[in-house]
């Protein structure tokens, strides 16, 4: 057999040769400083087996690719680590057992079945015995079982996560095993792909945490406990990380968004559906301006549609039974089932049916901050950031053919002015497309108009000049979709908008406009929400700024704070001339002293803060500290309205300081 090297040279190896053969073959120096391959494009390591004509190239501790290894194998250096730390505290080996233990972003993880709740005093010891197996520099090695002497293993052991996997596996699957240090070790079933031996391991790792997780992700199922690890390849990368995680849990939306009293959530209202305080509805009227400003501008409509929909609308759209086990259960009234809405389309879609079209009508661009429910799984709900009740900022846009790519790349022009005013600098643009195996089951059967609309999709970005990347089989049921994936200021990565293409479901819809030569032609329909939900966007904003808003979006702009009780009814009459200007003002007179209340303020996070004394009423001037600019004494009332008024106007992120 032969393998192609990366500068297209072909090597002749033995047959079934391994990644290491090619290491060998190459030269010792390599071999010797081999960890894996990649072969034909995927990750792989040095004990799999290579198959002819591969492309392979040997990955070293240089090679970035490596790391993925390196965390596969802590895992389960750690499950080793695991079985050791019990079976020494007088536990039975049958009575420890292992769910799965893959790499994540990061790092990895484990699942286990232990007798008792894992403490951090488990982690720390648990972490030694990862660093003393490290040091033994243990060898991997790989092998094949029949899948009947598999499960006669793990049934002998008696570990039923296994013997599960095992079953649910095809029959003709090889089955992989993974040894470390010999019988006497540890052995996992495993894919792999995993580094030679235990002492290639990096050392700047760590255990970071226990948590419950259901087996299979299954809420009615067995808890594991979940041991997560962090690991990287310096010690730089891993203390910036840590970093990371301490700004993260200072950023949290959810934390933040309490002290702050933006939102809340009640159980006896229910998991998942917040009520938003009154600062919070604040920031929501804000965003809800701009995105009126901004769509009146370009040509957009506003509609209502109604929070219940028959039965009916939904097995018309698809939605039903595609949809089904996101939507809340049905209410039944006079033998009709009604469900409560979890998308603003096919209402839109009836909107556009109301009256005759023409092609002079079009485009029609239909907007609505519609509120949707859907039945998010417990398990995965979080804050603002995946909830049951969302107000979305959602509109359809319906299109000819020949109108397609301007409206698509105008819906993106949009997604970029949006990032400017929110100063979003990290974001992936992803071509969401269907696969081939899922028609008819998870999207609309018609491989024709998905190669077409998929094509159209990508023309448009590319003749746009718009970087992006395509993944398989994350469309819509109906169409392929732009999705754009985020990163706030923590490094919380998620989906914020989408511009879907729905060629399907207006011909459900019976939607038609009478083109020039007087013929029925169905309209193309763009489903568009640039700023996703209220509850998403707000949960971003808030990590994104941590609780300090720019000052058009912050929700009081100005607190007022009375050195003395005779300073009281000025600084109200001053709040009246904020307000009337378009200001947002507090005052606190009450009668603590002047430090208190400015700290108090400060807490909140209000930009500016005024202390008005005698001096300030006697000159018509204000005094403040801010969070945008140096602090001033003896500034003209109303230049300082005028000021805070310019910023706020041009909805900056940064303010431009008042000249001194």
């Amino acid at each position: 057999m032969h393998v192609v090297l990366p500068d297209g040279k072909k090597l002749e190896l033995p047959e079934n040769a391994t990644g290491l053969a090619v290491a060998e073959a190459i030269g010792p120096g390599l071999a010797k400083a081999a960890l894996g391959t990649v072969v034909n494009g995927e990750l792989s390591d040095l004990l799999s087996e290579v198959t002819d004509g591969a492309e392979v190239s040997i990955l070293t501790k240089k090679s970035p690719e490596v790391i993925e290894l390196m965390r596969h194998t802590l895992a389960h250096v750690m499950a080793q680590a695991v079985i050791e730390h019990f079976t020494e505290q007088g536990h039975e080996r049958k009575n420890i057992t292992m769910g799965v233990g893959p790499v994540i972003e990061n790092g990895f993880y484990y699942d286990f079945d232990v007798p008792r709740a894992m403490t951090p005093e488990d982690l720390e010891a648990i972490e030694l015995k990862m660093r003393a197996i490290m040091k033994a520099k243990l060898p991997l090695n790989k092998y094949i079982l029949p899948r009947d002497e598999a499960l006669t293993r793990y049934k002998k052991i008696g570990d039923p996560y296994k013997v599960e996997l095992i079953e649910d596996l095809p029959a003709d699957e090889p089955l992989s095993f993974y040894e470390q240090g010999g019988e006497e070790g540890f052995t996992d079933l495993c894919r792999g792909p995993h580094v030679p031996n235990t002492g290639a391991l990096p050392k700047h790792f760590k255990l970071m945490s226990v948590a419950g997780a259901y087996w299979r992700g299954d809420e009615n199922r067995e808890q594991l406990q979940r041991i997560y690890g962090v690991a990287f390849q310096s010690k730089e990368e891993l203390e910036q990380h840590l970093w990371m995680l301490e700004e993260a849990k200072k950023r949290d939306h959810r934390k933040l968004g309490k002290e702050l009293d933006i939102f809340t959530l009640d159980e006896e209202i229910g998991p998942g559906l917040p009520l938003w305080l009154p600062r919070g509805t604040v920031i929501i009227d804000q965003l809800e301006t701009l995105a009126k400003e901004l769509e009146d501008d370009a040509g957009y409509e506003r509609v209502r549609s109604p929070h219940v929909s028959k039965e009916d609308l939904f097995l018309r759209s698809g939605h039903l039974p595609y949809y089904a086990e996101d939507m809340y259960p049905p209410m039944e009234f006079e033998g009709v089932k009604y469900y409560m809405k979890p998308m603003n389309c096919p209402f839109h879609h009836k909107i556009f049916g109301a009256r005759p079209r023409s092609y002079r009508d079009m485009p029609v661009r239909l907007a609505e901050y519609g509120t949707c429910y859907r039945y998010e799984d417990s398990g995965s709900l979080m804050g603002l950031m995946r909830v049951r009740s969302l107000q979305m900022n959602d509109a359809h846009i319906y299109c000819t053919e020949e109108q397609f790519e301007q409206e698509f790349m105008a819906v993106i022009d949009l997604y970029l002015q949006y990032f400017e005013i929110f100063d979003i600098k990290e974001y992936t643009m992803r071509l969401s497309k269907h696969s081939k195996e899922g028609l008819g089951k998870k999207y609309v059967d018609n491989e024709e108009l998905w190669l077409k609309t998929e094509d159209m999709v990508r023309t448009a970005m590319t003749k746009g000049n718009i970087n992006f990347v395509e993944i398989e089989d994350e469309a819509a049921f109906y169409g392929p979709k732009i999705d754009v994936q985020i990163k706030s200021a923590i490094g919380r990565e998620f989906t914020l908008a989408t511009n879907q293409v729905d060629f399907a479901v207006p011909e459900r819809f019976d939607l038609v406009y009478t083109d020039e030569n007087n013929e029925k032609k169905t309209p193309l329909c763009l489903h568009r929400a640039p700023l996703s939900t209220h509850e998403r966007m707000v949960g971003f904003l808030i990590e994104h700024f941590a609780g300090d808003f720019p000052l058009w979006l912050t929700p009081e702009q100005v607190r007022i704070v009375t050195i003395a009780d005779r300073h009281a009814d000025y600084c109200h009459e001053l709040q009246k001339q904020f307000k009337k200007a378009g200001i947002r003002a507090e005052v606190d007179s009450s009668s603590e002293r002047m430090n208190y209340k400015v700290r108090q303020a400060e807490l909140y996070k209000i930009p500016y803060i005024l202390i008005i004394g005698d001096t300030e009423i006697e000159a018509n001037q204000v005094s403040f500290r801010s969070r945008k600019e140096e602090a001033q004494n003896g500034v003209a009332t109303d230049t300082f309205i005028e000021h805070l008024q310019d910023n706020i106007a041009k909805r900056v992120v940064t303010v431009n300081p008042l000249a001194s």
